[in-house]
């Protein structure tokens, strides 16, 4: 898998007492079901399909592709947006994430192991925090960064060592388990992968203002030019990159916000498409964020 020198993806673009009766009935429900499909056609299998449906988000980068569902994806991008907020390399944002994806799987979870809780099930006893502290995803990324930033050449070590030097884990070798998680997450969430992010969700049942998001956006990222109006923000970034870094992070975050469509110059992403893919066109360091 290619990757840069700091490890970053690049990429363009029962049982029961009656087992025959329950047999009998399975094969009931299977046939009620063709039964139905076939009489109502296009539409009653439509309706089958939509009903089954997850919301998820999709990131291909360098010949990979991994999904995630949408909480996963919109804190993997809180963390992402940190790395950039605080200058650090992609390979920083690379460590957080497999970090937390072997830690909590990218949930920000009350429980864990003696005491520990949230992204990266930091310990109080341990001096990171309190624990409302660290159940703040912004506080506890931050924290693991500033931890990270200490231990010298971490931009190219091996990540179990530098994982291991920030968490101080029972179990170390599990981070390089997750290394591809990470760094197809970073390669896309810090703007390396143009379009390399997508989301297929339900539609949007409410949002947030504008100006919520605007304020969101830099608490994390540390962003930028940001114009908010009636139902939609316009973000103008320093280059292409981080452009792409603002789109993905505004489609990671849609199902947080209320967020219904995201264009990147002339490329767009539309909620109400069931695929979530990026329309062609030409990009620009132009954001614009719709809201519902």
């Amino acid at each position: 898998m290619p990757h840069d020198r700091l490890g970053l993806v690049l990429d363009e673009t029962g049982v029961t007492s009656h087992p025959r009766r329950r047999r009998h009935r399975g094969r009931i429900a299977l046939l009620t079901v063709v039964a139905v499909v076939v009489g109502g056609g296009w539409f009653a299998s439509q309706f089958l399909v939509d009903s089954i449906r997850t919301p998820r988000c999709t990131i291909r980068a360098a010949g990979m592709t991994e999904s995630f569902d949408p909480e996963q994806t919109g804190n993997a991008a809180l963390i992402a947006a940190l790395s950039i907020k605080r200058n650090l390399p992609p390979r920083a944002a690379t460590i957080a994430l497999t970090t937390a994806y072997q830690e909590s799987k990218i949930l920000n979870i009350t429980y864990g192991d003696r005491d520990s809780v949230g992204l990266f099930q930091q310990r109080p006893s341990q001096g990171w925090g309190t624990e409302k502290q660290i159940l703040d995803p912004v506080y506890s990324t931050n924290k693991f960064y500033d931890a990270l930033v200490k231990v010298k050449g971490y931009e190219n070590a091996d990540i179990t060592v530098i994982a291991q030097k920030v968490q101080r884990s029972g179990f170390p070798e599990a981070y390089r388990d997750h290394e591809g998680q990470g760094r197809v997450l970073a390669s896309a969430l810090t703007g390396h992968s143009p379009a390399g992010l997508t989301c297929a969700l339900e539609e949007a049942t409410s949002h947030a203002q504008p100006a919520t998001v605007a304020d969101a956006l830099a608490n994390e990222m540390g962003i930028m030019q940001v114009q908010a109006s009636d139902g939609a923000l316009t973000v103008t970034a320093p280059d292409q990159r981080l452009a792409w870094a603002v789109g993905h992070w505004a489609t990671a975050r849609a199902a947080h916000f209320g967020v219904t469509a995201v264009a990147v110059g002339e490329r767009a992403w539309d909620r109400a498409d069931r695929d979530g893919a990026w329309t062609e066109g030409d990009p620009s360091p132009t954001v614009t964020i719709t809201l519902q």
